[in-house]
């Protein structure tokens, strides 16, 4: 088989992920549509609008999220919908100097909401899960897949960024330290906090 759907994640023999991220938009867009009246209703406080996205919208496009190797790509198209609804939970700003409304910035969007954008959600879970199978042990199934290599040659062409490739990349920026070969590893089986 070329593709099946397993506890609602679409997985590929390809290993593409790009088909999974858009069928997860197209999901949270359909239950952003079905309660985007309540973002709009002035009866609501805005820490009840911001509970109803983290409650209703964000484990519909986060389910899975653990095995996501993200390109620039899908980060941005994820930071755009995360922008969208805090755009509509928020609504504009007056401008002090002209007195017209405009649209907030990302910035302005992320200093008001406090928590998390929901790509670094996606990281630091995708590590935390990468922490839990390092200590399970060589034993495990799962342990085998993640530092097991496969057999064959690689296409021509530049290589896709790859799950392990990601979380070398998160450790190098958060954590300190000398990075050689699987020393990600060795830092999965540490308690530290990211």
């Amino acid at each position: 088989m070329e593709d099946f759907k397993y506890l609602g994640t679409t997985l590929k023999n390809q290993n593409y992920i790009q088909e999974e991220i858009t069928s997860r938009m197209k999901s949270v867009n359909a239950c952003f549509h079905s309660v985007q009246n309540l973002f709009s209703s002035s009866l609501l406080s805005k820490h009840l609008k911001k509970k109803i996205y983290k409650t209703i919208l964000c484990p519909v496009v986060l389910y899975g999220r653990e095995i996501w190797s993200l390109t620039l790509r899908e980060e941005r198209r994820l930071r755009v919908f995360e922008n969208m609804v805090l755009r509509r939970i928020f609504g504009p700003k007056r401008d002090e100097v002209t007195g017209e409304w405009r649209k907030l910035h990302s910035k302005e969007l992320s200093d008001l909401c406090s928590s998390p954008s929901i790509v670094r959600v996606i990281k630091s879970k995708r590590v935390r899960w990468a922490r839990y199978v390092t200590r399970m042990g060589e034993r495990r199934v799962v342990y085998r897949v993640l530092v097991g290599k496969p057999d064959g040659k690689r296409p021509l062409g530049r290589h896709r960024r790859k799950w392990e490739d990601n979380n070398k990349k998160f450790f190098r920026k958060w954590e300190v330290g000398v990075w050689t070969g699987s020393s990600w590893l060795r830092i999965g089986t540490g308690g530290g906090q990211l």
